[in-house]
């Protein structure tokens, strides 16, 4: 099933905002016993009047509106719907003093530099006040300000000129209809493609830095859905093949459909979601799995390293989403992806009080879950001329260093030196622990450290938390080295870990923060 929600295409005026890089998006506060996000969901389906109207929906003014801005009392609008957050405070991950950013005004763009991807309609729905009033359109111009006073729109990415923009062309066989993008740069040898191809309807998506090139076809006849896709990274070309139906010769290769032939930016798409079968779960440590996850026929989706999916499930009546980073299925990886694309790999940590990943471990082989694309601002371009490497990662935060690790191992002459800074509680919390030290001791370029915050008696290794000294003995930078600091880990870490880098000297080119 290939899901394409009402705003797989937003309009022109919307966002999908990431946190820059350096920036970890929000912060994450400690939640009172009782105030999880799934208390959050029972409390809501209680049946107690959290907007105090008892069932009322009002059309809401601004001057209305800005009246409910205290914290026992707050309002806020998204999207042109007005809810009343108060009774959510306790339970929000961000603390209140994140909610109360946007009490008493319309918060649609604080909301969207942080999770845009968040289906905030199924989890306020019971706090829905009403709409916001439209103003006529005398009384909207009267109140504009001139001309004059506006600051000019914020600026976007060029467009590319029209030599620059990919192209697609196309051949067949007697058995089979080969289509051929030309992204005209150089591609991820991780991938860079999804094509999803449902009832004859071809849909082929490239990821090319901030853009995304699609293709968008009803196919002209009958086809298999058994899709291979081939790449040519350093010439950047991208092959589709799909067997026809019959030996009959095509005069066309289909019908143009909504955004086809485009070329945009990556912040106008909107997310589709595909159902994806449980394969298997494997047992990493006392409390992590790697869940194989296998895409529907006609799919196959290569999501490049450092690029995260969303999984998306209704738990207890309200909709959840959650961002994953895929690993290899170790951590020495196969060759890059060529024709097929293989299966899907999750690393997740199991939460008691969780949400998803309860979901998740509850689900049996055979059973589904909406996976997205790929998703995220990481970008490979600022490795290509670095020679170290350093990678601090706390926790799950790991599972982006994996692949990373992998790729720069196998692919890149430039990187001498692959650093690896572990973060974690106790020895029983260290992923792929073993996996990691055997590389280090076949790999000359990689070495990998292990700081324990409870660690037991027995630990020789480091101790401790980040801080400015374990960095400043990690991050050398010989004369003459160019570095790369990469970190990943829970909001508060990584927003400390970025912070210390900075004051190290390492400018924002210098470092790429997860989202965690």
């Amino acid at each position: 099933m290939l899901n394409i929600p009402s705003q797989a295409f937003p309009a022109p005026g919307s966002q999908q905002r990431v946190a820059p890089s350096g920036q970890s998006g929000r912060n994450k506060v400690a939640l009172k016993p009782g105030h999880s996000l799934m208390d959050w969901i029972r409390f809501a389906k209680s049946g107690k009047d959290l907007t105090g109207l008892r069932g009322r929906l009002l059309e809401v003014t601004p001057d209305e509106l800005q009246r409910h801005n205290r914290r026992e009392d707050c309002w806020t609008c998204i999207r042109g719907m007005v809810y009343n957050v108060t009774p959510y405070m306790d339970y929000h991950p961000g603390g209140e003093e994140e909610l109360m950013k946007a009490a008493g005004i319309d918060g649609t763009d604080l909301f969207d530099q942080v999770h845009r991807w968040v289906n905030y309609e199924s989890m306020l729905k019971e706090c829905l006040v009403g709409r916001m009033a439209t103003k006529p359109a005398a009384a909207a111009k009267a109140l504009a300000p001139p001309l004059s006073s506006l600051a000019p729109p914020s600026a976007g990415p060029p467009p590319p000129n029209k030599d620059s923009r990919p192209r697609y062309d196309w051949f067949q066989t007697d058995a089979a209809v080969h289509l051929v993008v030309y992204a005209k740069r150089k591609i991820p040898s991780s991938g860079c493609v999804t094509v999803d191809l449902r009832a004859g309807v071809l849909r082929l998506e490239a990821l090319l830095g901030k853009l995304s090139y699609l293709i968008h076809l009803r196919l002209a006849d009958e086809v298999e859905e058994n899709v291979s896709v081939r790449s040519a990274s350093s010439v950047g070309k991208i092959q589709v093949s799909i067997p026809k139906g019959s030996k009959a010769k095509w005069t066309s290769l289909g019908q143009p459909l909504d955004s086809h032939n485009t070329f945009l930016c990556k912040k106008d798409r909107g997310l589709v979601y595909r159902e994806c079968s449980l394969v298997s779960k494997t047992q990493v440590n006392y409390n992590t799995r790697v869940f194989r996850l296998q895409f529907p026929r006609g799919t196959v989706m290569h999501v490049p390293v450092g690029k995260h999916v969303y999984l998306k499930a209704v738990v207890e009546g309200a909709e959840v989403v959650r961002p994953y980073t895929p690993v290899d299925q170790s951590l020495v990886a196969a060759s890059p992806p060529s024709s097929q694309g293989s299966d899907l790999y999750l690393m997740v940590k199991v939460y008691p009080d969780g949400v998803l990943s309860p979901y998740l471990d509850s689900l049996q082989i055979g059973e589904n879950v909406s996976v997205s694309g790929p998703e995220g601002p990481f970008s490979l371009r600022p490795l290509r001329d670095v020679t170290h490497l350093y990678l601090l990662a706390a926790g799950t935060g790991f599972t982006p260093m994996a692949r990373l690790i992998s790729l720069a191992l196998r692919e890149s002459d430039s990187i001498s030196k692959i650093q690896l800074l572990f973060f974690n509680k106790r020895e029983e919390d260290v992923l792929w622990r073993h996996q990691l030290d055997d590389l280090a001791a076949k790999e000359e370029r990689f070495q990998v450290e292990h700081v324990l915050s409870e660690p037991s008696d027995s630990w020789s290794g480091r101790r401790g938390r980040v801080d400015e000294a374990a960095l400043t003995a990690f991050l050398l930078r010989p004369h003459g080295s160019r570095c790369y600091a990469c970190v990943c880990g829970p909001s508060g870490f990584t927003e400390q870990t970025t912070g210390l880098l900075k004051r190290l000297g390492f400018s924002e080119e210098e470092y790429h923060a997860f989202q965690g």
